[in-house]
């Protein structure tokens, strides 16, 4: 796996030093290139921005700059499986879309159609989720890997998307250890899955899905247990919540303007 939190530091470390510093085995996502960019807006020299390779000119001093900030592609990614569990219709402004590409044909092999508009997404009401086979009509296969491929936390994402789908998908996560644990939770509220070790599992759908009393493990798991709920039957309540306010901020706030019965209660 390549370090996004390490190249970032090695690049900020760098561009200070004395000399020429090369990064090898860089990260090149989304987020590792806006700091770089920005980084060279304020007077560094960072070139191969976007690859897996660095190479940094040390300069004496840094100036100001202005910087917008990139949509985070996680987030852009939740809202669209949101939309196809609950068979609603959504459009996300300024969804820099060059940067869901992987994204998209994953979702697209779940039955999502996405629509690019511009520089939104728009993902419409009532779509007809249905998995798209392999060729000979074998069972596809989903798995993660580093970028440009399709990003592991989006794979509890894609996994609650495939409960609702009709068909079969493998799914493979190949980067960590323990990201399937969570599925006993989805099983809990009526989901079909085969986990057949610790890196693979087999989704079955659809399943019709109840409330359940769940705990959100972590950020990504929690927020796919969100999506869960919100298309089940009954009420479910997720403690530990602030696993989930780490990469999504007012979340609940946000699903209630979308028109989501949804409320945030203390213990």
């Amino acid at each position: 796996e390549r370090s996004v939190t390490g190249t970032e530091n090695a690049v900020m470390a760098a561009v200070l030093a004395k000399g020429t510093t090369v990064i090898q085995n860089a990260a090149s996502e989304p987020h590792v290139q806006q700091l770089c960019k920005m980084l060279n807006a304020m007077g560094a020299n960072i070139s191969g921005i976007g690859t897996n390779l660095l190479s940094v000119e040390g300069v004496s001093e840094l100036g100001g700059t202005s910087h917008t900030i990139a949509p985070d592609y996680m987030e852009v990614g939740s809202f669209i499986g949101l939309a196809a569990v609950t068979n609603g219709m959504i459009r996300i402004a300024d969804a820099a879309p060059e940067n869901m590409r992987r994204s998209l044909m994953v979702f697209r092999r779940l039955g999502v159609e996405v629509q690019v508009d511009g520089n939104d997404l728009v993902v419409p009401e009532f779509q007809k989720l249905e998995i798209v086979p392999d060729i000979g009509d074998a069972i596809p296969k989903i798995d993660d890997d580093p970028w440009p491929g399709f990003p592991a936390d989006l794979m509890s994402i894609a996994i609650v998307v495939a409960t609702q789908s009709r068909g079969t998908v493998l799914f493979f996560e190949k980067m960590f250890e323990s990201r399937m644990f969570w599925l006993d939770r989805l099983i809990e509220m009526g989901a079909k899955i085969i986990l057949c070790d610790p890196h693979r599992a087999v989704v079955v759908g659809p399943s019709k899905l109840y409330g359940e009393d769940l705990t959100s493990p972590d950020v990504r798991a929690g927020m796919a247990l969100l999506l869960a709920s919100l298309c089940a039957e009954g009420t479910s309540v997720i403690n530990n919540i602030e696993q989930i306010d780490r990469g999504y901020e007012k979340i609940d706030q946000r699903l209630h303007a979308l028109g989501a019965h949804i409320q945030r209660v203390s213990d």
